[in-house]
């Protein structure tokens, strides 16, 4: 534990200050029960640093990893390749340690590097311009929402089933401090996404719609017949990416008609990382671009004639008037933008495009080997690199049994929705370019022992 300077005299003047007598005063709120009153049963006490050490690898080297096992888990979280010199180059000295660049004079290269993501982002989801980046697809995704009650000036957003569930309870609680009605349509593992529910929810009240492509269980949904649903009520589309890659082979969502399109950049340079840090994406038409969040940064020229970067728009409310603010974002994700925008840039058009084809092809085949099994259902009937299947039995009792066995069999949709039980036997298969024919054919032949 780091030092802690104050003394006992000043901890009683603080308390003294704020008119409580002891510590304990601060917590008075808090249930009795739920108050800890002495060490955590089952932890051992202090130990030596080497011995502490020795424990956490013995640990960790009960952990079952992407690499080390045939790997199928995806929902909203997706295994690339990525090369070895993404790694090097983010963890140079300038990349490394830079921070907000608020002084622009001394800051060229990490707003060049921002600008030319912002580039990337813009070009990849079709739209006119994109931010400096978010904290992760989730966040991004409500910001958009705020972003459209602005802009229309109504407080109702219709979320499709499909969109991931993680982001629909991020949506939630925000928005009931916002204010704003979330209307929000049930997950259903059906065939195709749930593209005339939505439309059919669509009113004069309805700030934006709220859409996954391809959605939360791979299914690609019809976004140019839901924008102009949308745009015939006065609503915007917003679309969410959760997963990049796709965009190297289906259409970008800007050019169906969507009108803010954000996402999670994971999967491209990031890595799983244990869950994160992760990386929000989002971009707009440019008419909008004075209600986007966060940072713009742009090119300009300097007194000399040269090429230079500046911060142009910055709306989160340490920059401007608190009222005036658009969000209060504190930070984008300035190093996993970089380690995004390198990984693209090594790809390319046509190197995404590749990968996005590899990554279809293992799906393809993943799913036709486990609709060979008997008792097993693939139920889409569109899809990228993911897909959903229903088993005769739980799919998470499915999962524990194919982690014994030594293969990470996807991710049940019981763990994002526990409350429904018509999904218990739903499970999320994905694949990606990493995925070999022989992950594939162990991952047909365990389940069909266990479904059996």
């Amino acid at each position: 534990m780091r030092l802690l300077p104050l003394q006992p005299a000043d901890r009683s003047a603080m308390l003294a200050t704020i008119g409580a007598a002891t510590i304990d005063d601060l917590f008075v709120d808090v249930p009795a029960d739920a108050l800890q009153n002495g060490p955590i049963a089952g932890l051992p006490m202090h130990a030596s640093e080497r011995a502490v050490e020795r424990h956490m690898a013995a640990l960790s080297a009960q952990a079952l990893t992407a690499d080390q096992a045939p790997f199928f888990c995806g929902a909203g979280a997706y295994r690339h390749h990525i090369p070895a010199s993404v790694d090097h180059l983010i963890q140079r000295g300038e990349f490394l340690t830079a921070y907000t660049p608020y002084q622009p004079e001394i800051a060229q290269g990490t707003l060049q590097v921002l600008f030319e993501f912002q580039t990337q982002v813009a070009r990849l989801f079709g739209c006119d311009v994109a931010n400096a980046s978010m904290y992760d697809g989730s966040t991004a995704c409500w910001e958009a929402v705020a972003m459209a009650t602005r802009i229309t000036r109504r407080a109702r957003a219709v979320i499709s089933g499909g969109l991931h569930p993680h982001y629909v309870q991020t949506a939630q609680t925000m928005a009931r401090f916002a204010g704003d009605d979330v209307c929000l349509l049930p997950p259903r593992a059906t065939q195709h996404s749930d593209d005339a529910a939505v439309i059919a929810a669509i009113n004069a009240q309805t700030a934006c719609v709220v859409v996954q492509y391809p959605d939360v269980m791979g299914r690609i949904p019809d976004l140019a017949a839901i924008a102009a649903a949308a745009h015939a009520q006065g609503a915007l589309l917003v679309a969410v990416v959760t997963e990049p890659a796709a965009l190297g082979l289906i259409e970008s969502p800007g050019t169906l008609g969507a009108d803010i399109v954000v996402g999670e950049g994971q999967s491209l340079g990031v890595g799983l990382q244990f869950g994160g840090p992760y990386l929000g994406l989002f971009a707009c038409s440019a008419k909008f671009v004075r209600q986007m969040p966060g940072r713009l940064c742009g090119e300009t020229m300097d007194a000399d004639g040269r090429r230079s970067f500046v911060l142009t728009l910055a709306t989160r409310e340490q920059h401007i008037r608190r009222e005036k603010a658009t969000s209060n974002i504190c930070t984008n994700s300035g190093l996993c933008a970089l380690a995004f925008s390198i990984h693209l840039t090594l790809l390319g058009g046509s190197g995404l495009s590749q990968m996005a084809r590899l990554s279809h092809d293992r799906a393809v085949r993943t799913a036709r080997a486990l609709a060979a099994i008997e008792g097993v259902e693939v139920i889409n009937r569109t899809w990228f690199n993911e897909f959903a299947v229903r088993l005769p039995l739980p799919a998470a009792e499915a999962v524990e049994t194919l982690a014994r066995r030594g293969i990470l069999g996807g991710v049940p949709m019981s763990r994002l929705c526990p409350e429904r039980a018509d999904l218990a036997d739903v499970l999320l298969i994905a694949t990606s370019e990493c995925t070999e024919l022989d992950d594939i054919a162990a991952l047909a032949a365990a389940l069909k022992e266990i479904v059996a």
